[in-house]
């Protein structure tokens, strides 16, 4: 596999390239113009490999897209570079639009024109895999799951974003025969995640003796996917996935966001004793607006037509996770130090824009 990644620095996305280099024995180029969410810290454990090299790259600039691909040539374009915190859309849409569907298009057109210039066999083993979110099929009620043939409709303008790159890419492949395959996951958690997101703040939090903040009454419904088995997925998607097709990838770890919370203030309890139980620092706060109800993956096309399974169960993957916090101080702290999770996002934004 010889993979360009756009948003290779990423939490998702250098955790692909880590995979591909060292597990899989191929090669990365990563993509990234390394706003707040990219850190070259994440790829420091490849950082040293020849079959790595980095690229500072904005995907809104189609000219040095197009340069990138066509220096690398890539057999698969793994496009992960998005605007992705639901927080962040609601207190600043437009990053979201243009990021999530201008820079798509010039993904896109910028691996079509490349596929245009390839001989008919390295045209069928090319493959562009568009990496999106179950948050596009909006909220699920108590029961059912989202299959890939549930309908689309998007809540937030994070979502919405999503959405709209997800129809660029399907358009792309009926349009243009570009070899596209759409993967959809639930929500991810593991090393080297931001701060500012759940899993990582409620550790960060409770190891600092931080309130932990709850949303609403806390029985928001997620499917929790470990990190590791996710671009194990991507890749055998890439590989062996149908172009045109899309894929779910969810980990079957349905939990409520206090139920998380909860765990990781036992886990803490247990790898990082203090004086207080961490659970008494748990206090519920306002509700995000327009907060999805409840999200869970039906995965058995993937499971079924392409043979993948997570390996981790919710318990097994929150104590690695844990655990890799508590021995990586160096990778967060400076992000802590520079206020990365400590204020809240999107509340104040969407407040103010409704009065």
């Amino acid at each position: 596999m010889k993979a360009l990644i756009t948003g290779g620095a990423g939490f998702i996305g250098s955790a692909l390239a880590r995979h591909v280099v060292r597990n899989l024995e191929g090669s990365a180029a990563v993509v990234d113009c390394l706003t707040y969410a990219g850190h070259l810290s994440s790829l420091a454990p490849i950082a040293d490999s020849p079959r790595f090299q980095f690229m500072k790259i904005d995907i809104c600039d189609l000219s040095a897209m197009e340069a990138a691909i066509r220096q690398y040539q890539p057999t698969v374009v793994f496009h992960l570079a998005a605007e992705s915190h639901v927080d962040r859309s609601i207190a600043d849409a437009a990053a979201f639009i243009n990021t999530n569907l201008v820079g798509t298009y010039n993904v896109l057109e910028a691996s079509r024109r490349y596929w245009d210039t390839l001989n008919d066999p390295e045209r069928e083993a090319f493959r562009v895999v568009h990496v999106s979110t179950d948050e596009v099929y909006g909220s699920l009620d108590a029961t059912g799951l989202f299959r890939e043939d549930t309908p689309y409709d998007p809540r937030s303008p994070y979502s919405a974003s999503k959405a709209g790159a997800d129809h660029l890419a399907s358009a792309w492949r009926h349009t243009y025969g570009l070899p596209v395959v759409i993967s959809n996951c639930s929500n991810n958690y593991g090393p080297y995640q931001l701060p500012e997101k759940l899993i990582p703040l409620m550790i960060l939090n409770g190891l600092h003796g931080a309130k932990l903040p709850v949303y609403g009454d806390g029985k928001n419904v997620r499917d929790w996917l470990y990190v590791t088995d996710h671009v194990e997925a991507l890749c055998l998607i890439a590989e062996r996935g149908e172009p045109g097709r899309s894929y779910n990838v969810g980990g079957r770890n349905e939990r409520t966001n206090i139920e998380i919370v909860n765990a990781v203030c036992s886990l803490l309890d247990r790898l990082s004793p203090a004086e207080t139980a961490r659970a008494s620092l748990i206090e519920y706060v306002a509700d995000r607006p327009g907060h999805d109800r409840r999200y869970a993956i039906d995965a058995s096309r993937l499971e079924g037509e392409l043979g993948w399974r997570a390996k981790e169960t919710f318990d097994t993957g929150i104590e690695k996770t844990v655990q890799w916090y508590l021995d990586n101080e160096a990778w967060w702290g400076p992000l802590r130090s520079a206020g990365v999770g400590v204020n809240r996002l999107g509340l104040g934004a969407a407040t103010k824009g409704s009065q």
